[in-house]
């Protein structure tokens, strides 16, 4: 059967039961994409914002971002590369742009009937000084720079243009970064190709999310460092600031290990595919750079698979059904403890972040319910359920992370399982009715201050 709807603007269309939707006059269309691209708006929407139309033009040759204030090197290089981003705003399409309204090349300030283009449109700003340009953006660093960025540092900033003049503000660094790359985004390309632009604007903006992240997953998908370099550009551009970075699973081992290099050596894909200690300080130097935070997941006591072509002692050996097979850590030996102490006291030297996220998600009991002697140290120990079982081993495990003076994050089925979670642990919720999950961590992290989110 086929039903009849009508839609805002009485438009009918008519769906039929195979999930083909006809309209009328669906397939006449206008020429260009569907979805119109803004130009010079900026994402995330700034708190607040006043745009005038008036605006001013960009001088490429003079133009530079100049720090008034404070500085440090975390700026230095944000303004010699946020320089580069203003400057290469169009290049690709302004051949294209200059070309088809019959301009020979993209020099800036195209000459058309003796004058510059832009002259002509009423919004352009006459300076009182007879400077056509904008050339230069005053930095204003009110605050000495930090040295790494942090979950709550302050983001906020301001970004004035009025005239010819400009000033981003800030009492943080990374409040700089964010007005240099607001800014950014608001220098466009003039109509004719021939120069830059940029509106008289005032901002004021700050995160909603203290936490804004991004997660890699380079155990299944091994990715080059250029890439993840890439990745971290993108992450700027739109205001994260935490790669969380899932650098091992259950398929391959890539983290080169100064204390364990068996588990890479065996575990990863292909030798040329790890990432050593000299390639992790790079993307952590990078990141800092962009005022983004590197959180390093190694996933326990599941998603570990790939520890065990080194390590099989680590995992346990499954029984019955499953003989053969190796399944998640065992937590009744001792020596997995020992040995996770000895490697994530290596992870937390390597990574300066407060949090160390620990995995805990998908945890399958098939195996440990077939193995005899985890069921004998369960009986032993008074444990009733594979989820007591389970939080004997996380707090364990986030204890260990405690001792190293670092705080520790877990995926929502471990508190979904019921494991009581130690004091200051971060429940990461990530499927299913997520928001009831998110009001019941909070609620029970009030009451007994045991979990938060």
């Amino acid at each position: 059967m086929a039903a009849v709807h009508v839609l805002q603007g009485s438009l009918a269309c008519i769906a039929l039961f195979v999930a083909i939707v006809v309209c009328a006059d669906g397939y006449i269309v206008e020429p260009g994409p569907v979805v119109k691209a803004t130009k010079g708006e900026v994402w995330p929407k700034p708190r607040n914002q006043t745009t005038s139309q008036h605006f001013s033009v960009i001088k490429a040759d003079s133009f530079r971002f100049q720090a008034t204030n404070y500085t440090c090197d975390i700026l230095t290089k944000a303004l010699d590369r946020y320089q580069k981003i203003v400057l290469s705003t169009g290049n690709a399409s302004s051949r294209r742009v200059a070309k088809s309204r019959g301009f020979s090349s993209p020099v800036t300030n195209v000459i058309r009937g003796g004058h510059r283009t832009w002259r002509a449109d009423n919004n352009f700003v006459v300076s009182v000084a007879e400077n056509d340009y904008l050339e230069d953006v005053s930095v204003d660093l009110k605050a000495p720079c930090e040295a790494l960025p942090y979950l709550g540092m302050d983001e906020e900033y301001s970004v004035t243009i009025n005239d010819y003049s400009a000033t981003i503000s800030a009492f943080s660094v990374w409040g700089i970064l964010r007005g240099l790359e607001t800014f950014s985004q608001l220098v466009v390309l003039s109509d004719d190709g021939s120069t830059l632009r940029v509106n008289s604007t005032t901002i004021y903006d700050g995160p909603r999310f203290s936490h804004r992240g991004l997660l890699v997953d380079t155990s299944r998908h091994f990715v080059d460092t250029r890439t993840l370099v890439k990745i971290l550009d993108g992450m700027a551009y739109n205001k994260l600031n935490v790669f969380h970075w899932h650098i091992v699973d259950d398929h391959s081992f890539p983290y080169e290990s100064r204390v364990f290099p068996e588990l890479s050596a065996k575990g990863a894909f292909h030798p040329s595919m790890v990432y050593t200690q000299a390639d992790i300080a790079m993307i952590i130097e990078q990141a800092t750079l962009r005022g983004i935070r590197v959180m390093p997941e190694f996933d326990t006591p599941g998603h570990t698979r790939s520890w065990g072509v080194s390590h099989p002692e680590l995992l346990t050996a499954c029984q019955d059904q499953y003989q053969g097979k190796l399944g998640p850590m065992d937590p009744t030996r001792e020596s997995t403890y020992t040995f996770l102490a000895t490697l994530f006291g290596e992870v937390i030297d390597v990574f300066p972040d407060r949090y160390v996220h620990l995995g805990g998600d998908e945890v399958g009991f098939e195996c440990w319910a077939s193995n005899a002697n985890i069921l004998e140290y369960m009986k032993q120990n008074r444990l009733y359920s594979f989820e007591m079982l389970e939080e004997t081993f996380i707090q364990r495990i986030v204890d260990q992370i405690d001792v190293l003076n670092r705080s520790s994050l877990v995926w929502q089925e471990v508190y979904v399982n019921g494991v009581r979670l130690p004091n200051g642990t971060v429940v990461h919720v990530w499927t299913g009715n997520r928001q009831d999950l998110l009001s019941k961590v909070s609620v029970s992290s009030s009451a007994s201050s045991r979990g938060r989110v």
